[in-house]
Formats: C-alpha cells, structure tokens, sequence
C-alpha cells in the first residue's frame, strides 16, 4: 500500500464519526483472533478423546479445566498463585528500582555512563539463570535467591531501554529548551525524562516477560511453595493435567501483567496521539 493511499485512508478514518457504525466496529475487539486458539483447542481435545495422545504425555482441556478448578477448589492453587505473584513482586521492585537508578544515572552523567555502563553491557551477556548454583551457594535455598534471580531478569532490560532512551533524546530539543533559558533541572523534567518514557515503557513489558521466566526456573529449583512446587509435585505424580493448570496460570499472570503495562502506555503517551 502506497503512502498515499495510507493517507487518505487516516483521513477517512479521522473523519468517520465516533457514534457511527463503523466507528462502533473500529472499537470492537477483533473476534477472529480467536479462531486459531479456539481451532487448536477443539484438535487437542480430539486428539486426546481419540487415544492419539495418551493422558500420561498430555492430559484433555477438559481433564485440565477440572484439574484446575479442583485445585482452585481445595485453596492449593490460590496459596501457590499467592506466593508466586509476591515473588515476583518483590524481585520486580528491587531490579526496577536499581535499574532506573543506574539508567537515570549512567544517561544523563558523561562519568556515569563511563564508571557505571561497561559493568553492566559485561553482566548482562552472562546467562543469569546459570547463576542458580552460585546464588544457593552465597544465599541458601530460602526466599533470596528466587527473588534475586527475578530481580537479575527485571533489571538488564529495563536499564538498556531506560539508558538508551535517554542518550537518543533529540539534540534540538535540548537545544531548544537552552535557548528558552531552562535550568538543568527544568530540562530534565520537562523534555529529556518525558522523551524517554516510550521506551521506558518497551523495556517494562520486556523485564515482566522476563521476570515470569526467572520465576519459573527459581521455583523448580529448591522450592517448597508457590507455582513452580505445584508443577514439580505434580510431575512426582505424572499429573500432566496440574502441570498444565500450573503453566497456564504463569501464562495468564504474563499476559495480565503485559496488559496493564500497555494500558499505562497508552494513559502516559496520550500526548503523542494528541
């Protein structure tokens, strides 16, 4: 599609009332996405009521459903989900927080940049879930390495995005708010932190991915609670049916969270669409 083409098509759209049909249509979530999720559903059900898959490699949907509203039932799944979500809510805060700091820090300071980014572009290629074996060694196989683990996941990503958007703010606008006689301070709140907030944004929703990930390794590794020990328990015992409860249940809790982060970009960058 030409360039034009795509023009006169926002034109039209621009100029489509919000109360009309095809506006109300424009606001409707898009149905079809739902085909291919419910298509691949509606297979593995008859593959598993066929006998094509055998429930001790993979248990029904249905088999599941029961399985987790079972486990719902008895308060297992809600103590584990409990333990799981504080997990990753402590790991979360600890990474983010130093991750900002050290990304504010190392983007707006010539000798920050130079004492505090070649450290860390080092730590980051290390593959931090092999750092299990250390983290027991240093911490035990209590609470703190799971949540340091998290921490680790939440903090690389969101210090390069939080870095970069603030060293690729455009030089003119700084330029500009010199010419308009700005303090530093003034500059910093007003244009250089404000520019980096989209791809601050980017690297939230990529450190949340990777935090369920971390969380996912910690918790079979040493774990006497939470999701992760709801799965391993259930692997001892071949029921294929509470491992996928348990595994869908960290796939919700991404989504969720991804959800929420895209709907604060959408409530923080309404100034772009305006």
């Amino acid at each position: 599609m030409s360039t034009v083409e795509l023009l006169d098509r926002a034109d039209v759209t621009a100029r489509t009332p919000a109360g009309s049909p095809r506006g109300r249509r424009a606001r409707l979530p898009d149905l079809r996405r739902w085909i291919s999720p419910v298509v691949l559903i509606a297979l593995w059900q008859l593959a598993s009521g066929s006998g094509l898959l055998p429930p001790d490699k993979l248990s029904s949907p249905w088999t599941v459903l029961q399985a987790g509203v079972e486990t719902a039932r008895t308060g297992e799944l809600g103590a584990a989900f409990a333990v799981s979500v504080g997990r990753v809510g402590l790991g979360f805060a600890f990474g983010a927080s130093v991750a900002l700091l050290l990304g504010i820090v190392a983007g707006l300071s010539t000798w920050g940049n130079v004492l505090i980014d070649p450290p860390l572009q080092m730590l980051r290629t290390l593959p931090f879930l092999g750092l299990i074996p250390l983290f027991i060694l240093w911490f035990g196989i209590g609470e703190e390495p799971k949540i340091i683990l998290v921490a680790l996941g939440v903090a690389f990503p969101l210090y390069l995005n939080v870095h970069s958007g603030i060293r690729n703010v455009d030089d003119q606008l700084v330029e500009a708010t010199t010419a308009l006689g700005f303090t530093r301070w003034e500059r910093l709140w007003h244009v250089i932190l404000p520019a980096a907030v989209p791809q601050t944004l980017v690297g939230l929703r990529q450190s949340l991915g990777i935090a369920w990930l971390a969380l996912i390794v910690g918790e079979t590794v040493n774990a006497n609670a939470g999701l992760g020990y709801l799965i391993n328990n259930a692997r001892e015992f071949l029921r294929t049916d509470v491992i996928v409860v348990g595994l869908l249940v960290y796939a919700a809790l991404g989504l969720v969270t991804d959800a929420l982060v895209r709907l604060l970009e959408r409530r923080a960058l309404r100034w772009r669409r305006s």
